[in-house]
């Protein structure tokens, strides 16, 4: 069952980040189009790359991570890094959503610079997260307050009054 999950996760979360990569480079199509039936196919397009094919690959991502966190019961750090960084590939999936939303629309193009920088945040989070998960790095939290209280003394040692 394990095995069974793993495989899913990893097929969906591979294809969520394929799709989130790859679909600024057809934003920027939209500069090039001249022809309102190509216009058209671009949209139709653009709009079934994200609604068949990423969002559904995110859900069941998501899905089967949540499963695999019990089964597995992984509470590290590497983990809770890993999660921080599917956070960052969900906040690019929304504002994906956002810009075909607009991008459409008459006049609308997708700036180059657009496209290279969200190429590059999203392949760096996609590294991120292979590199995190491949190498389960065994980090420490020494030096953090992570005990009861801890916030608090560091707010005390800066602090000019006196805190309770």
């Amino acid at each position: 069952m394990v095995m069974l999950l793993k495989f899913l996760h990893i097929a969906a979360i591979s294809m969520w980040a394929a799709t989130l990569i790859s679909l600024p480079a057809l934003y920027v199509q939209r500069a090039y189009v001249e022809h309102r039936n190509a216009l058209y196919a671009l949209q139709r397009l653009v709009r079934f790359c994200y609604v068949a094919v990423a969002s559904p690959a995110a859900f069941i991502s998501i899905l089967t991570g949540t499963a695999l966190i019990f089964f597995q019961q992984t509470f590290t750090l590497w983990f809770t890094v890993k999660l921080a960084l599917i956070g960052v590939m969900v906040t690019v999936h929304i504002f994906t959503g956002l810009v075909i939303i607009r991008l459409f629309n008459e006049g609308q193009v997708y700036p180059v610079w657009r496209f290279v920088s969200a190429t590059v945040l999203t392949a760096a989070t996609v590294l991120g997260i292979v590199f995190v998960v491949l190498a389960k790095p065994d980090w420490s939290l020494t030096g953090l307050p992570i005990h009861a209280g801890g916030l608090r003394d560091i707010v005390q040692s800066i602090s000019p009054w006196k805190i309770p």
